[in-house]
């Protein structure tokens, strides 16, 4: 009787302790439930997306002064109508800077043409030089005219090899600013690494790249329904970047059937 008393008392102690032992391991933690923080501001990369697209959308007609080291500074005039037709007049654009250009795309094609000036008396004329929306080759392309054009569909496609931060306003730019480098080695870059400024509309108000900078003059114009080339296609080769010796002069033009 004793011993089952003993073996008994034991028992209980035996199930008490086992009682004490699971009441002292800690509860489990319930799960935080996992929740969306909401974003800000969009960063650099979206904000000049949106802004070259605005710009894309609006048809104007409007000066910038370009400015380069070494050269005097000069008014380029920029068209862009309302059938997506597009001219870009760049002073002393070609020939080492000693001849006028205009770059102006229609349906027809993307056309280089020559416009004349005090130092050269000549009669304008154009010269097709790709396709709509193609590809100028470099010994002929002043550069000018691309912050306008195709370099805005590359501002606009998050796939580009880009890297997009905001930058201090470029001196005479109003708007928003953004630095723009490429992230990749290649020759081909799809666009200049610089400055890109643009107002809340979607005006362009200012570029810092290779080849100078461009300020918006004043406020945009209206557009016209379509640009007009400057003279008549002709059959000729289009106007060199580099200077030419200086027994070369502009060649005459003949207008194409």
């Amino acid at each position: 009787m004793y011993t089952r008393g003993i073996a008994g008392t034991a028992a209980l102690l035996g199930l008490v302790a086992l009682t004490a032992c699971g009441a002292g391991e800690p509860a489990p933690e319930p799960e935080t439930p996992k929740t969306t923080v909401p974003t800000g501001a969009p960063d650099a990369r979206v904000q000049l997306a949106g802004l070259a697209a605005a710009a894309q959308d609006r048809k104007v007609t409007a000066l910038y002064t370009w400015s380069a080291p070494g050269r005097s500074d000069r008014t380029v005039v920029l068209t862009t109508a309302a059938d997506g037709s597009w001219r870009v007049d760049v002073p002393l654009g070609a020939l080492g800077g000693t001849a006028d250009v205009s770059m102006a795309q229609n349906a027809e094609g993307l056309f280089q043409c020559v416009l004349p000036s005090a130092e050269h008396p000549v009669s304008p004329a154009c010269v097709r030089v790709a396709d709509p929306g193609g590809t100028i080759e470099r010994g002929v392309d002043p550069q000018v005219q691309h912050p306008f054009t195709d370099w805005r569909k590359v501002l606009t496609d998050r796939t580009a090899p880009l890297s997009v931060s905001v930058a201090q306003p470029l001196p005479g730019a109003s708007g928003a600013c953004f630095s723009v480098e490429t992230t990749t080695a290649s020759v081909d870059a799809p666009l200049d690494a610089g400055i890109y400024c643009y107002a809340p509309d979607g005006t362009f108000t200012g570029v810092k790249v290779s080849f100078g900078t461009l300020l918006l003059a004043g406020a945009p114009s209206g557009a016209p329904p379509t640009i007009t080339l400057p003279g008549p296609v002709v059959a000729q080769e289009p106007l060199g970047m580099t200077t030419p010796p200086p027994s070369t002069a502009i060649p005459s033009v003949t207008p194409t059937a």
